[in-house]
């Protein structure tokens, strides 16, 4: 069934080619699979509630227990299914290609609230009536609402949105930080209201059976901060009420102490379940109870209090190499390890092992396929990242240290150009300074390497020649930020990321002896990893142009827990997103064509 719905939406091209082929990698959160369970309210007696799980998430329990309604990628897009709480009966609710989650039953059983980005790629609240399974819009401001939840009466949706926050950037970084603030309105979309005023995040609000308030969680910036960082941090985030009625009380905090704590839920007046964050995470109860350790992503408890549904992980083949559809027929796609690179026959994939750039990666080596896997380089002591397969198919250069500048555990990072052979023996470093080299390209003849340089001279792009390793400057200069380098396939143009006229990163493209420099998109939101069709007519990249699809502290240890995969022509025409999903999609690489 998955295998023909695949088949049926990546299709051909309407001219009849066969379609390129676009690798890429969902760089973290990057589950290999999810699964639901069912467990006793406390957490314990847990059991798979599908024999063949897939991605499935963000389940709830109707009003009666005996039916929920999930998230799956399992026909494709992320749809809405519903399935009885012993497994059977498993129901598809949406077809449409946009991103579908989040879904809530009314209390009276009969409609659901849920996420989408069916118009125009932004999440936007829908409501759908279960007999007729008609979808209605609710929300259509900027920004992007998230994790709605009715009142007991049916007559008003709380929710989180960041509307009100746009464009707020990591402190002395690139990425876009998001920051919601809690809002309710009627069923019908009516009387939207904002109902927190303070700087502190709130997200995943939920009503209590009296209507009268709100449970959620909040943090400060300088935690949502620390619960995205790609060191894995420790955060502290709040279990919070917020009283509705009485207006400007601000929230009041039930939890105290560090750690992240997420995904409230009431199960009585006085007392909220949550998901505990950490090494030591797992569930727990306001008053001090505590559940059982282990990942319990969007805990959600039936009416009754009896039972509760949640996900986790449950991907055995790491990293995963696995078809996924495309929202455009003539761009197959393939997901894969971090900073995935075809070899020129298009036999073999390498790619960066781990989801994180300051985490420790080694570099993989696998069949086309996935299979035949090979870890051909692992220093103990040095990341590796990025590698990039030579033209002529006997070796790959890659970044060898940690793949931005700073410091670790008061540790300098330091990283250079570096190559193995394809077989994995020959290691040596082509640069040998004390700033950040990274990210290479080959030219087309296989004499030269672009690279990124972070150093004394500033934020650019440096070409190295690999047989005498002397490095030129390509960009360099104050207030200059370049990154991720691509040589076209002619050799006469490289393709980089940079931020050197908008706060926005944006698409440029530059000749290899420094001319012609020109911009290629204008798009809201970061777009970087820029990469050349095979064929020189398509450049892929990853963009944030639609922004987040979900609060972005339910995606821990991710800097940028948004993105998707697009193409663009060179001169900048007919831009495709190809995907749509919660998690940060990036890194994309093409296939080598087919012989002809």
């Amino acid at each position: 069934m998955v295998l023909a719905a695949i088949v049926a939406v990546l299709g051909v091209s309407a001219a009849g080619s066969s379609p390129q082929q676009v690798v890429y990698a969902r760089v973290s959160p990057n589950p290999g699979g999810l699964g639901l369970f069912i467990a006793s309210a406390d957490g314990s007696n847990e059991h798979a509630l599908l024999t063949a799980p897939d991605l499935d998430y963000d389940a709830a329990f109707a009003p009666d227990g005996q039916t929920l309604v999930f998230t799956s990628e399992r026909a494709g897009s992320a749809d809405l299914f519903l399935v009885k709480s012993d497994g059977t009966a498993l129901e598809r609710l949406t077809d449409d290609p946009a991103y579908d989650d989040q879904a809530a039953f009314s209390p009276d059983g009969k409609r659901l609230v849920f996420v989408s980005t069916r118009q125009g790629g932004f999440a936007r609240l829908w409501t759908m009536d279960l007999a007729t399974r008609r979808a209605k819009a609710l929300t259509t401001a900027s920004g992007s609402d998230f994790r709605p939840a009715w009142s007991p009466d049916g007559a008003w949706i709380a929710f989180s949105s960041d509307r009100d926050a746009p464009g707020l950037r990591r402190p002395g970084s690139f990425e876009t930080i998001q920051r919601t603030a809690l809002y309710r309105m009627r069923a019908d979309g009516s009387q939207q209201e904002r109902l927190t005023t303070s700087a502190a995040y709130a997200g995943s609000p939920v009503f209590s059976d009296d209507g009268l308030r709100l449970v959620c969680y909040t943090a400060d910036m300088a935690d949502v901060v620390s619960i995205s960082d790609p060191r894995r941090l420790r955060a502290t985030t709040q279990i919070a009420v917020l009283d509705i009625a009485a207006a400007g009380a601000g929230l009041r905090v039930l939890t105290s102490g560090p750690g992240e704590k997420w995904s409230p839920r009431w199960l009585s007046p006085d007392r909220v379940g949550y998901q505990a964050g950490g090494p030591d995470g797992g569930l727990a109860f306001t008053g001090g109870a505590a559940g059982p350790r282990g990942e319990f992503g969007s805990p959600n408890w039936s009416a009754d209090g009896r039972r509760m549904v949640f996900h986790r992980d449950v991907g055995q083949n790491w990293p995963p190499v696995t078809p996924v559809p495309s929202a455009d027929a003539r761009f197959r796609l393939l997901r894969t390890g971090v900073f995935p690179s075809f070899s020129p026959r298009g036999d073999r994939l390498a790619f960066t092992t781990g989801f994180a750039a300051l985490l420790h990666n080694g570099i993989m080596m696998t069949g086309a396929d996935g299979t035949y896997r090979w870890l051909i380089h692992d220093d103990p002591e040095q990341n590796s990242i990025a590698p990039a397969w030579s033209p002529v198919d006997d070796r790959l250069a890659f970044g060898s240290g940690y793949a931005f500048q700073g410091s670790l555990g008061g540790r300098k990072l330091v990283q250079n150009i570096a190559v193995v052979e394809a077989n994995g023996s020959g290691f040596r470093l082509l640069t040998e300074g004390t700033g950040n080299n990274g990210f290479p390209s080959w030219s087309p003849d296989g004499r030269r390497l672009v690279f990124r340089a972070q150093d004394e001279r500033g934020k650019g792009l440096r070409i190295l020649d690999v047989e005498s390793r002397q490095v030129t400057s390509l960009t360099d200069g104050p207030g200059v930020s370049d990154n991720f380098p691509a040589w076209s396939p002619t050799g006469d143009e490289i393709a980089f990321a940079s931020d050197r006229e908008d706060r926005d990163w944006e698409i440029y493209a530059i000749r290899p002896d420094g001319t012609g420099l020109r911009r290629i998109t204008r798009i809201p939101g970061n777009d970087a990893h820029p990469a050349w069709s095979p064929d020189g007519r398509w450049i892929a990249f990853a963009t944030g142009a639609h922004g987040f699809r979900d609060e972005m502290a339910l995606h821990p240890h991710n800097p940028q827990s948004y993105g998707d995969i697009a193409v663009i022509r060179p001169d900048g025409s007919d831009l495709r997103v190809l995907t749509d999903n919660p998690w940060e999609d990036a890194t994309p690489r093409w296939a080598p064509l087919p012989p002809k």
